[in-house]
């Protein structure tokens, strides 16, 4: 006989596994999307120009981050966490964070951040809003999967936007589990 407690974990862990599941159900549609094929986009750095191309750094794939810029706190949260990971994302894809701020806004910011991630502007270019992270109201955060062939030609594989609860940002999972969930807390610069 089982308890009314022991059947309710059953059925978060069913739950949990369903969940799981549709997620790579989801990302699975996502990649078998046709390829968008997109151009070499000429992106901004503290050193110059660079071709969307030159940020695959020899791999066939390319994730970008597409970042609200430093007036975003919540893009700052995203940001703090793959600059955790990144070493395990570059061991897959070319990774890099790309924003509407100016090179040397970005390069500050990044530097009180502590953030060792390559990024890029897309300041005075149609990238980001090519790419559907811009509207009436202002430039949206998500990310963007590339794949270069080997004839050179570039596609978009997959594009996901970001906000809380989404699977990007583990801090609202976990924080999904605390007794009144994330309640009405906000990310900060500092704490």
């Amino acid at each position: 006989m089982t308890t009314a407690l022991e059947e309710r974990v059953r059925e978060i862990e069913t739950l949990e596994e369903e969940v799981l599941e549709r997620q790579e159900k989801l990302a699975e549609m996502k990649r078998q999307l046709p390829p968008q094929e997109v151009q070499d986009y000429k992106l901004k750095t503290p050193i110059g120009p660079v071709r969307l191309s030159d940020l695959f750094t020899g791999k066939p794939d390319l994730i970008v981050i597409h970042n609200m810029g430093k007036s975003c706190a919540y893009c700052t949260l995203w940001a703090d966490g793959f600059n955790g990971v990144r070493g395990h994302l570059e061991s897959r894809a070319g990774f890099v964070v790309v924003s509407p701020d100016p090179p040397d806004v970005q390069q500050e910011f990044a530097r009180g951040r502590g953030w060792s991630f390559r990024m890029a502007s897309g300041e005075g270019t149609s990238f980001i809003e090519d790419m559907g992270f811009r509207s009436e109201k202002g430039w949206k955060p998500g990310v963007s999967t590339f794949h270069r062939s080997k004839d050179g030609k570039i596609s978009r594989i997959a594009r996901a936007q970001f906000g809380p609860g989404d699977p990007f940002c583990g801090v609202w999972h976990l924080f999904a589990l605390l007794k009144d969930g994330a309640a009405d807390w906000r990310p900060k610069y500092k704490y």
